[in-house]
């Protein structure tokens, strides 16, 4: 009797729990929404388990964390787990888990695990975690705890609970799909809203309008009434085809004519209205078929081609006016020159002068038009050339305010330029071109009695150029048009100017990185146009020191990095900066010099590695200069000359330089040459390093070691040493060490030598007297031993 009760009992258990499983698991399919089906799961775990709390860990596809909820606990309660010290190293326990854990006392496991001082906010005795998979994917771990001792999980409770997990992975997998799906459809739905095509979507079926973006409506904007429908629009509408056909929409249904609907691409058409108002479009057109072959629905693509025909309309205006402007010079100078050469007309001096006189202007006028139009196409073709380098904002203005006077505008200037401005990157002659052409626009645009305001400002990492005027103004929507190529507002106001001048100023701005933009505060208030240009310290460069000259004294000071030294020997100020500020930039110390008459003391002092000498100097020729430098120097010597005859250039040849450059060059082709030409002269270190014992000598590395440990050496101190040990195994005299490492003549003073050579001895520990790494030959020279791992020839 007790067996069948006890028999009963557990059936009726086994009821009890299968019905709560059932109504979990209804209860956790009732809902799509992500937070209220893990938060009915994670009730529904702590309800089928009779458990006093619940924790739900879910993992992204990358295996990292991506929900955590709690069920039995106060928000207060999970943030104490979650801020405990060794909080990280459980959850990251839990959720690494894969198999089923069960166990009855908290705290012994924790410890079993290493996790030695965990204490929950609330008390936990039994623990039970099962993994939530799907199809061999792990998405999670449920776990639930009991708070009372004595009250363990039991096997059947771990069965029941990894049952009813798999069951969770499975909507929870739905639930992901269709928020997937849900996401990737609201994507799409906001692409299409977004795009700049109109898009709408037909029903084949019905012929009705299931969905359209915003495009269309503004396609259609202008055919609407406030009040009326899109749809409405289908009954009126006429569209013309490109092979002419028309097709009126009233006079069919929606769906006789979506039924049979065609694939179109890139097809022109024209939508008209009845009162004759019209749009030019781009259509295509792609019908959704059924599985059964039949059309559903049908995707409609129009793109508005107004933009494209009014460019095109601008363009053949501009064309037309180019066109007359270049024709209207070309009869004057057509009319002078028949003038000149007719026969029967006799001219005095003065009239001939006259018709000469207006040729030349005449011809300055299609020349600048000319211009004008080859650089609005290098600009859109992306050709425009410019080259960038180091400029003083003052040589800029100067130059461009100059060419504007010598115009013949009488309007007053008002420059502010502060002194103290850095230097720019810029192409001279293009930024000239731009000031000129921002000075000539205000001009005309405002009377002869009134002030241009030209305006320099350092910013942050660029300075700032504006040009202002008193003038006609410029309205508010007019502003973003200004810049664009063909504009009619900018060539409406300039009468025969062919308006381009603004659009070659903005792409030649943008082509040194800077930008462009006009301001104004309406018609009758002037205008202002304001571009920035880059500094050289914002393109990673020094600004040049303003004087020409450098005293080698400075040169010293700020050569505390043993930089190459080239010293720069031209009469010509302006090109002594450009070739300094190029070799400056290269990374080399430069000595700077317009006189030859210092060139001697300049190399007896600093040394110089490398000479760039002009060929045309005053009070001596560059080539006798060069001789006398090589008479006590072995240092190379590159003309950079304006002359480039073939006589010249090999008489400097002959003579002894090592290159010669003509002028104008390339930066690149100068700092090339220069590097050419002291690799030259460099000592050939191989490109293993030398080890003799204690002693590692790293040529790659300029680096030297003594039992591991760095030796510090002098610059001289290295070169000795770097010279010893690539001719290892020979003796070098007194005069091969001055003129290849002191640089002087063969016959100097051998003292400095000794000298380093002492010094070398005692950072390397060599006992003179009984030497391991340096020996001395008496009354010739020294020499190092072979080294041990690059044994070299006597060659």
């Amino acid at each position: 009797m007790e067996r069948a009760d006890e028999r009963d009992r557990e059936i009726q258990s086994l009821r009890d729990r299968l019905s709560r499983m059932s109504e979990a698991s209804l209860r956790i399919n009732e809902s799509l929404d992500w937070d209220t089906v893990l938060q009915g799961v994670l009730d529904s775990a702590r309800t089928l388990m009779e458990a006093r709390y619940g924790v739900i860990i879910l993992l992204d596809e990358a295996g990292t964390q991506q929900d955590f909820l709690s069920s039995g606990l106060t928000p207060e309660m999970a943030k104490q787990w979650c801020d405990i010290s060794e909080g990280p190293l459980l959850f990251e326990y839990l959720r690494a888990t894969s198999v089923p854990v069960r166990v009855p006392d908290f705290d012994t496991h924790m410890r079993s695990i290493g996790i030695h001082n965990f204490r929950p906010p609330e008390p936990l005795s039994a623990f039970l975690v099962v993994p939530i998979r799907h199809q061999g994917v792990n998405f999670g771990t449920l776990q639930v705890g009991r708070s009372e001792p004595g009250q363990e999980f039991s096997q059947e409770d771990e069965d029941v609970l990894l049952m009813f997990a798999a069951q969770a992975a499975m909507v929870i997998t739905n639930i992901r799909t269709y928020r997937e799906e849900k996401r990737a459809r609201k994507d799409l739905e906001t692409l299409i809203s977004t795009s700049p095509v109109g898009v709408v979507v037909f029903d084949a079926r019905t012929g009705a309008t299931l969905s359209f973006n915003r495009e269309t409506e503004r396609i259609i904007a202008d055919f609407r009434t406030p009040d009326s429908p899109a749809e409405e629009l289908l009954d009126i509408l006429t569209i013309r085809r490109a092979d002419g056909q028309e097709i009126r929409l009233g006079e069919f249904s929606m769906a006789q004519l979506l039924s049979n609907a065609e694939t179109v691409r890139a097809e022109e058409i024209v939508l008209e209205m009845p009162d004759g108002r019209s749009i030019h479009a781009l259509m295509n057109c792609t019908p959704i078929f059924s599985e059964g072959g039949e059309t559903e629905t049908l995707v409609v693509t129009l793109q508005d081609m107004s933009a494209l025909q009014e460019l095109e309309r601008l363009r053949a205006e501009f064309l037309a006016m180019v066109s007359h402007e270049l024709r209207t010079p070309l009869a004057t100078v057509k009319g002078s020159v028949t003038n000149l050469l007719d026969p029967t007309v006799t001219l005095n001096s003065a009239e001939s002068r006259q018709f000469f006189q207006i040729i030349d202007a005449q011809t300055d006028r299609m020349r600048a038009m000319i211009s004008d139009l080859l650089d609005v196409a290098r600009i859109e073709t992306g050709t425009l050339s410019v080259t960038p380098e180091p400029t003083d904002p003052e040589t800029l203005t100067t130059e461009a305010v100059k060419v504007f006077q010598l115009a013949g505008y009488k309007h007053t200037l008002a420059i502010d330029l502060p002194r103290d401005l850095p230097w720019v990157m810029a192409d001279r002659v293009r930024l000239v071109q731009v000031l000129g052409n921002l000075l000539t626009n205000a001009a005309r645009h405002s009377p002869e009695a009134s002030t241009i305001r030209l305006t320099v400002v350092q910013k942050e990492f660029h300075v700032a150029v504006s040009v202002s005027d008193e003038g006609r103004g410029i309205l508010a929507e007019s502003l973003p048009n200004l810049f664009r190529k063909f504009s009619r507002i900018e060539g409406e106001t300039q009468g025969s100017d062919t308006g381009l001048g603004l659009a070659i100023c903005k792409g030649i701005v943008e082509a040194h990185g800077g930008r462009i933009w006009a301001e104004s505060k309406g018609p009758g208030l002037g205008a202002s146009f304001t571009f920035t240009l880059p500094t050289v310290e914002e393109a990673g460069f020094v600004s040049p020191a303003t004087p020409i000259r450098i005293s080698p004294r400075f040169l010293r000071q700020r050569d505390a990095g043993e930089q190459m030294r080239i010293l720069v020997v031209d009469d010509d100020p302006e090109a002594l900066r450009y070739i300094r500020d190029t070799v400056v930039r290269a990374g080399y110390a430069v000595i700077a010099t317009g006189d030859p008459d210092d060139v001697l003391e300049l190399i007896q002092e600093d040394k110089p590695h490398l000479v760039l000498l002009d060929l045309m100097l005053p009070r001596i020729d560059g080539i006798e200069l060069m001789r006398n430098i090589l008479k006590t120097n072995n240092t190379p010597v590159i003309f950079v000359s304006a002359y480039g005859q073939d006589q010249l250039v090999a008489k400097a040849f002959e003579a002894g330089a090592d290159d010669y450059v003509v002028k104008p060059f390339s930066p690149t082709e100068l700092i090339a040459r220069i590097r050419a030409a002291l690799r030259k002269r460099e000592v050939p270190e191989p490109s293993e390093p030398y080890v003799l014992g204690n002693l590692t000598i790293d040529y790659a590395a300029r680096g030297v070691t003594l039992g591991g440990s760095p030796v510090r050496l002098t610059s001289i101190e290295y070169r000795t040493l770097a010279e010893l040990s690539v001719n290892a195994g020979r003796v070098l005299p007194y005069e091969h060490l001055l003129q290849r490492v002191w640089e002087t003549e063969a016959d100097a003073d051998i003292r400095p030598i000794r000298t380093v050579i002492s010094t070398l001895r005692r950072r390397l520990g060599d006992d003179s007297e009984n030497p391991t790494y340096i020996f001395t030959e008496p009354r010739i020279g020294y020499r190092m031993p072979k080294g041990e791992n690059n044994e070299r020839g006597d060659s």
